[in-house]
């Protein structure tokens, strides 16, 4: 695997972010903070861990990919269109009737899309089922899922976490993408941001219980992604959780770490704001 040229990541990842903010704001609806936040991970994943041919999306040999957050679609589309999947100008259509890119991917409509997701909790059963299919078929790709950390409350979450340790999918990594808010933050013992908690407590003992190799990372440290990637690759003989600590709105000072940008309308001023931090 070629070394990774970190410059031209950040550039691409501020891109996406760029496209992100620009498409929402189009719609006049959409997701944003959830989509921010995957972003460096999302750049990582597709200009240089996965093995993919974006000429051929369903090239039988590809690496797998699953967006099992499935409602932050647009960072998925965005990073799509910057790797050449389909024109960036469609990003405008996002979200719109008619259009390839809903709210929710569609593996049926979208090209480079693996896995239809929307209903959360449900992205990492596929994966495994990908993973243990290539096993089967002798086949040497390799499969990913990204969940988020709300989602990973959800029961059927630990279900397949328990049969891919069981079946020791090496080949599947899981990615959580920890921003610590979910879409009305973590209300514990109060109102103010500093009162909220994740209560999903301890997120790396609990996989490592269930038999998975886990690596905690800063999630928009794009060496620290690599280098999670990497060891992935290396680990033998069970599957491997990245839990990569994120900034929920992340790239927009006045949307970061405030889970009312979990889903929100974006104005002109904030719309132009936003883009003007982003190009700096």
């Amino acid at each position: 695997m070629a070394s990774p040229d970190f410059e031209h990541l950040r550039r691409v990842a501020t891109a996406v972010r760029r496209s992100v903010i620009s498409a929402i704001h189009h719609a006049g609806a959409g997701h944003v903070g959830g989509p921010l936040s995957a972003t460096d991970l999302l750049t990582v994943l597709y200009f240089h861990e996965l093995r993919i041919d974006p000429a051929d999306p369903s090239w039988s040999d590809r690496d797998r990919f699953i967006f099992s957050k499935g409602h932050s679609s647009i960072a998925l589309y965005a990073t799509l269109a910057e790797r050449g999947y389909f024109p960036t100008d469609e990003l405008l259509t996002f979200d719109q009737s008619g259009s390839r890119l809903q709210g929710h991917p569609d593996m049926l409509v979208t090209p480079g899309v693996d896995m239809s997701t929307g209903s959360l909790g449900q992205g990492l059963s596929p994966g495994l089922g990908m993973a243990l299919a290539a096993r089967l078929a002798g086949k040497d790709y390799r499969t990913y899922v990204m969940i988020g950390d709300g989602e990973a409350q959800e029961g059927q979450i630990w279900e397949a976490s328990m049969v891919a340790a069981r079946y020791g999918l090496d080949n599947l990594c899981a990615i959580v993408d920890w921003n610590g808010l979910q879409q009305y933050g973590w209300a514990e013992s109060g109102e103010q941001p500093e009162d909220r908690m994740n209560p999903l407590v301890d997120p790396a003992g609990k996989w490592r219980a269930f038999g998975w190799h886990v690596v905690e990372l800063d999630g928009h440290d794009l060496p620290a992604i690599v280098a999670a990637l990497d060891e992935a690759r290396s680990t033998t003989g069970r599957p491997t959780m990245l839990i990569a600590h994120t900034v929920k709105g992340k790239g927009v000072s006045f949307m970061e770490g405030d889970y009312l940008w979990h889903a929100k309308p974006i104005t002109d001023e904030e719309c132009e704001l936003a883009l003007a931090e982003l190009a700096s």
